[in-house]
């Protein structure tokens, strides 16, 4: 458990989330189990944070007004390459569209409970250290 507490402390996450209640209910969330989280409320706002910052994750929603989260995506695997992607969605067209857009992000459907974000957050980085990437 230390581990994964030391793992989470030293993960950045980029929340991109329009909705103010749904962005602020996952940064808490996030926030509770130990990840540090930045969050914006539009593509747009993440990009400036994208190119002066190191994240570990972009977890975005896919509907967003000005760009929407697969633009985002496509945008920052230009930035940061080694960065991971999650999309949060309420569409499950949309879904689809985001999977073939980028094919190794992890998509989850609204509704989700926050444990379910958190196991998949943490299974992404599992991962990485089953890998000695960490």
């Amino acid at each position: 458990m230390a581990a994964q507490a030391f793992r989470r402390a030293m993960t950045k996450i980029l929340l991109a989330e329009d909705d103010d209640s749904m962005r602020l209910y996952l940064s808490k969330a996030l926030e509770r189990v130990g990840y540090v989280v930045t969050a914006v409320d539009r593509g747009t706002a993440a990009i400036p944070l994208l190119e002066s910052e190191s994240f570990d994750l972009l977890l975005t929603d896919i509907v967003m007004p000005e760009m929407d989260g697969i633009e985002l995506a496509q945008q920052a695997a230009v930035i940061a390459p080694d960065m991971r992607v999650m999309f949060i969605t309420g569409f499950a067209a949309v879904a689809l569209k985001a999977s073939k857009a980028a094919p190794t992000a992890k998509v989850l459907s609204k509704p989700f409970h926050l444990r379910d974000l958190v196991a998949e957050v943490d299974r992404l980085f599992q991962t990485e250290d089953q890998h000695g990437r960490l």
